[in-house]
């Protein structure tokens, strides 16, 4: 009896073990992309100084909430004056909701990693200096309720299929180079 019951107690202590390794692991995962896309980004007034890649936890940085799990949900990375790309490792957050990028200088192309985050609520990229298509694969984010491409540079179609279909135009408003039928 004492020999099932030490067995059971090690089992159960050894998925307790190997559940927390999951969660660090995830949570490695999340600050790996926040670390690229900070990589990428210049930040002439030190916002994102509080983003230490040697820390475990990102849900420790300004301008990103976690969930009960220390999962990245939320990036608020509005009017901070930050320029350069999108790092396509933001598709890598698998929990994200809302993402906030609007009132900055991005240059480059929306990635189209991120029409693989299947819980994105929001994204708001408006005012920025982002080029290129829309990435159809954003419409396939069922979740995706409120989007703001507006005053950027996008080029080509605005997309109807998915998500797309209960945008409203003003959400495209001011890109001179998007259109019907248009090409880039």
């Amino acid at each position: 009896m004492a020999l099932v019951t030490a067995t059971r107690t090690t089992l159960s202590v050894a998925a307790a073990v190997l559940m927390a390794m999951a969660v660090v692991a995830a949570a490695n995962k999340d600050a790996d992309a926040l670390t690229a896309l900070r990589g990428g980004l210049k930040d002439p007034d030190g916002a994102l100084n509080s983003w230490d890649p040697t820390l475990v936890n990102p849900c420790t940085w300004f301008y990103v909430t976690c969930d009960g799990d220390n999962r990245v949900i939320r990036l608020d990375l509005g009017n901070l004056k930050l320029s350069g790309p999108l790092a396509p490792e933001l598709g890598q957050l698998e929990r994200l909701r809302f993402l906030e990028v609007y009132d900055n200088n991005i240059q480059g192309r929306i990635p189209p990693e991120l029409g693989g985050l299947t819980n994105l609520v929001g994204l708001d990229l408006r005012n920025n200096r982002i080029s290129g298509p829309i990435p159809l694969a954003l419409g396939n984010i069922q979740s995706l309720k409120i989007l703001n491409l507006s005053n950027n540079d996008l080029c080509g179609t605005i997309p109807t299929n998915g998500a797309f279909g209960n945008i409203p135009p003003s959400s495209f408003a001011n890109n001179p180079r998007l259109h019907p039928g248009g090409k880039c």
